[in-house]
This record gives C-alpha cells, sequence and structure tokens, in this order.
C-alpha cells in the first residue's frame, strides 16, 4: 500500500497534500443534489396530482363520496 511521497510523519499536514480523491468538489456535487433533490419533489408533486385527479374523475369529489356515505348510512336506519 502507498502512503505517497510522505517521509516524514511530523510535519505539517498541509504539505502532504489531498487526503481524499476529487478535492474542491464538494461544493458542486452538493448543489447538484440539492437541485435533484427540488427536482424530484417538483415532478413527484406532479405525478401525485396527476394521480389524484385520475381518482377523483374515476370515483368523484369529495362531495359525491359524502353523499354516498351518508344515503347509505341512511338506508341502514
Amino acid at each position: 500500500m502507498s502512503t505517497g511521497d510522505v517521509e516524514n510523519w511530523t510535519g505539517n499536514i498541509a504539505e502532504i497534500g489531498a487526503a481524499y480523491p476529487f478535492v474542491g468538489i464538494e461544493t458542486p456535487l452538493m448543489i447538484a443534489g440539492v437541485v435533484f433533490w427540488i427536482a424530484w419533489h417538483a415532478r413527484q408533486l406532479a405525478m401525485e396530482s396527476r394521480e389524484l385527479e385520475e381518482e377523483v374523475r374515476k370515483h368523484g369529489n369529495a362531495e359525491t363520496l359524502n353523499k354516498i356515505i351518508n344515503d347509505a348510512e341512511g338506508g341502514k336506519r
């Protein structure tokens, strides 16, 4: 296993160099992650709205459902 060109570990850590790959790309990756996260939420909202509209078309709206429930409860009495 190579530890780089370090000959003496008692020196200044800044002189050793990068301690991990892709140093300096943290900020762009964080920005890309936040953009992806917001885009994902926007897409989920659009998909769920579309599904809700489809369910309302298929089964009726809240008023229609409440009328059906009230009629069913009235019919049992």
